[in-house]
């Protein structure tokens, strides 16, 4: 039988260090030529120099290729990831860093982590750090994340198919809540599986409750709808271009004039871009077209005109689009009304806003992601980071796919530009994902804090390790 070893027993000397890994030569113990009980791969260890504690994970054990000299000294050789270090304030209190400023040095001892050692690691460095569960090898240490580190930085939750990914996203947005109460967050669910996770904390919207008017949409996004997801017809694209600008020039001068009704424009009198977030109303853009078709001679040119209408009419038709579309010719909506719905503010109690697309139509959910990414980061920059954001973003590969001939270009841009630019205005990313692996580089090389469940694709490992 194997005597059990306690906590802090040296096991062994540093035997060679080569950059952050170092390797250990393995001693009997007590006369017990077994060391399983006492140091096996996925334990912390110390290795105790002249200047401080080094923190280091064993990775692994082997008693494979010992020398006849090694076998004399050692039954086990064990390779260790060099983590941090644990160094003596002035204040003589310990405090634990990230990386090691003085390497060990060959004979060093290595020694099973004590408790002691174990909460110095874990140890809160902010009040407000919050509380994500207990260590494997010693429950009675509490792992705690700081949450301003973790969202000034962005992070990314990965992790296989029922694994407890949206349980994990579950425990760590209800902490940030507790912990910034004045915090807004906006979680896209993809499968509508965390209504009920934050109860009186949050708000649900889906088809049926939201408004986000068509004239939000910038222009490749209302391309993107009105051909339903599919390549745009290059000449319907071009009739487009040029009465969508005329059609939001008209609403303003219909919100202005007494006596509205559509009237001649001289193209330099336009005063918006397609890109403009100005309301226009989708009877202007349908007299545009069919006027223009009037004075077509040509009739397989007022043919394209013609798809275009009817395009057009099938998508507003489309019950499934009334979230888009029931105003389309009232304009009604206005861009603070969106905002408040979307961002909750003012938060009345409910920072939180949960988006629920599965009832959203498919071919259209790249679009409404990529409005409400692009707003959040918006809002972040037109308000200076006035209202601090975070943007948690569920199955993060589907809109930000490593292959830029997957998806929707502008999800993937919107995304990117959270992940690069949002921490300048107060708008935080959270990337969840089971296929970190196909989810674009860029992106998830700006999440600094991993929270890593199961994977078992082979890409998604390497990626892990690199």
């Amino acid at each position: 039988m194997t005597e059990p070893i306690t906590p802090g027993t040296e096991f062994g000397r540093v035997i060679s260090v080569r950059g952050s890994q170092a390797r250990i030569g393995m001693v009997p113990s007590r006369n017990v030529g077994v060391v399983e009980a006492r140091a096996t791969v996925g334990r912390f260890v110390s290795i105790r120099s002249a200047h401080s504690i080094i923190i280091a994970m064993l990775t692994e054990v082997s008693c494979e290729n010992l020398s006849a000299l090694d076998r004399e000294q050692y039954i086990a050789t064990a390779s260790v990831d060099l983590l941090g270090e644990i160094i003596t304030m002035p204040s003589g209190n310990p405090r634990f860093q990230r990386g090691v400023t003085i390497y060990p040095a060959i004979g060093d001892i290595a020694a099973t982590i004590t408790n002691q050692d174990l909460r110095v690691v874990y140890a809160p460095s902010q009040k407000d750090a919050i509380n994500v569960g207990n260590l494997q090898q010693d429950p009675s240490v509490i792992a705690y994340v700081d949450v301003d580190e973790m969202l000034s930085k962005h992070f990314a939750v990965l992790g296989s198919t029922g694994v407890g990914k949206s349980s994990g996203v579950s425990l760590l947005l209800n902490e940030i809540l507790m912990a910034r109460p004045n915090l807004h967050v906006f979680l896209l669910d993809v499968h509508n599986e965390y209504g009920r996770c934050f109860g009186d904390r949050s708000v649900v919207v889906n088809p049926r409750n939201l408004r986000l008017p068509f004239w939000l949409f910038n222009f490749e996004e209302i391309v993107d709808v009105f051909f339903c997801g599919r390549p745009g017809v290059q000449e319907e694209i071009e009739i487009l271009s040029e009465v969508i600008p005329i059609a939001k020039t008209i609403y303003t001068q219909y919100q202005n004039s007494e006596r509205p009704g559509l009237k001649k424009l001289d193209s330099k009198t336009n005063l918006y871009t397609l890109d403009t977030p100005m309301p226009y109303r989708l009877a202007d853009l349908m007299a545009l077209i069919d006027e223009r078709m009037g004075k077509l001679e040509n009739r397989s040119s007022r043919l394209t005109y013609h798809r275009l209408i009817s395009r057009i009419e099938t998508v507003r038709n489309d019950p499934r689009y009334a979230f888009m579309f029931e105003n389309a010719n009232v304009g009604g909506d206005t861009m603070a009304e969106v905002l408040r719905q979307l961002f909750r503010i003012p938060t009345n109690g409910k920072p939180m806003t949960i988006m629920q697309l599965a009832g959203f139509p498919a071919e259209v959910v790249d679009a409404v992601v990529s409005v409400v990414c692009r707003l959040a980061f918006d809002f972040g920059m037109w308000s200076d980071g006035a209202s601090p954001m975070l943007f948690v973003c569920e199955e993060a590969h589907r809109y930000a796919a490593a292959d830029r001939n997957i998806g929707f270009g502008p999800t993937r841009r919107a995304v990117s530009r959270i992940a690069k630019e949002g921490r300048k205005y107060g708008v935080f990313l959270g990337l969840v994902t089971q296929r970190p692996a196909e989810l674009d580089a860029t992106i998830i090389s700006q999440c600094s804090t991993l929270f890593t469940m199961r994977l078992a694709n082979e890409r998604d490992q390497s990626l892990l390790r690199s």
